[in-house]
C-alpha cells in the first residue's frame, strides 16, 4: 500500500507563486515516476508535469515556462514550484506516483488532492 500526502495549496493572487509538495510512504521497492495532475469541474484530470526517478521531466504546454517539477529521491517527495500563476490554473491538484513492488509488480497511487485558487 502506497500513501501520497500533498500539501502547499491555497489562495494566491494572479502572478503569484506556490509550491506543492507530495510525500510517498508505505511499502514499495522503488518509485518510477511522480507527477501532478489538475482537475476542474466538468473536465477530466489532466497532466501538469511528471518526473522520473532519473530526473526526466515533462510538462503540459500551458505551464512549461512557469512551473518546475523536482523530486527528492531520498525523501520520496515530489515538488511543484508554480510561478506566474493565472486564474486558469485554479484547480484541484493531485499527486501521482508509479511504484514498483518487491514481487515485481507495479501500481499507481493518487493523493487526496489539494486546492489551488488563483484570484484577486
Amino acid at each position: 500500500q502506497v500513501q501520497l500526502v500533498e500539501s502547499g495549496g491555497g489562495l494566491v493572487q494572479p502572478g503569484g507563486s506556490l509550491r506543492l509538495s507530495c510525500a510517498a510512504s508505505g511499502v514499495f521497492a522503488r518509485i518510477y515516476t511522480m507527477g501532478w495532475y489538475q482537475e476542474t469541474p466538468g473536465r477530466q484530470r489532466e497532466l501538469v508535469a511528471t518526473i522520473s526517478s532519473g530526473g526526466t521531466t515533462a510538462y503540459a504546454d500551458s505551464v512549461e515556462d512557469r512551473f518546475t517539477i523536482s523530486m527528492d529521491n531520498a525523501k520520496n517527495t515530489v515538488y511543484l514550484q508554480m510561478s506566474g500563476l493565472k486564474p486558469e490554473d485554479t484547480a484541484v491538484y493531485y499527486c501521482n506516483a508509479e511504484v514498483g513492488h518487491y514481487l515485481g509488480t507495479r501500481s499507481t497511487a493518487w493523493g487526496q488532492g489539494t486546492q489551488v485558487t488563483v484570484s484577486s
